[in-house]
C-alpha cells in the first residue's frame, strides 16, 4: 500500500489550498481515510476525513467551508482549506484503513500512512 500526498508548499495567509492523496494498493471507495497534521514541536492531530460509509468528518477548527472529498475514479482524496492561517503550518498526512468500520479520530488507529506534504503559511 502506498499513499502519496501532494499539493503542499508555501502559501500566504488568507489563501486557499488543496491537498491531494493518491493511493496504490488501497481503494478509498468503501474504506475510511483521514487527514492528519503535525506542526513543529506538536503531536499529530486529526483534521478531517471520510468514513467507510462515505460520510465526511471535520475537526472543530476545520468547520466553516473547508472540505474533504474523494474522486473514486482517480482513487484520490482531497483536503481543501480556505483562508489559511499561520497556525495551519504543518506536515499533512493522509492515512487509511481497510478494517475500520465507520471513522475514528484516534490517529493511532490507522494502518496506512503517507509520507506527508509540508504546508507553510506565511503571514
Amino acid at each position: 500500500v502506498q499513499l502519496v500526498e501532494s499539493g503542499g508548499g508555501l502559501v500566504q495567509t488568507g489563501e486557499s489550498l488543496t491537498l491531494s492523496c493518491t493511493a496504490s494498493g488501497f481503494v478509498f471507495d468503501g474504506n475510511a481515510m483521514i487527514w492528519v497534521r503535525q506542526a513543529p514541536g506538536k503531536e499529530r492531530e486529526a483534521v478531517a476525513g471520510i468514513g467507510s460509509d462515505g460520510s465526511p468528518h471535520y475537526a472543530y477548527f476545520m468547520k466553516g467551508g473547508n472540505t474533504v472529498s474523494s474522486d473514486n475514479a482517480k482513487n484520490t482524496t482531497f483536503l481543501q482549506i480556505h483562508n489559511v492561517k499561520p497556525e495551519d503550518t504543518a506536515v499533512y498526512y493522509c492515512q487509511g484503513d481497510t478494517v475500520m468500520n465507520g471513522f475514528s479520530w484516534y490517529v493511532g488507529a490507522w494502518t496506512y500512512w503517507g509520507q506527508g506534504t509540508q504546508v507553510t503559511v506565511s503571514s
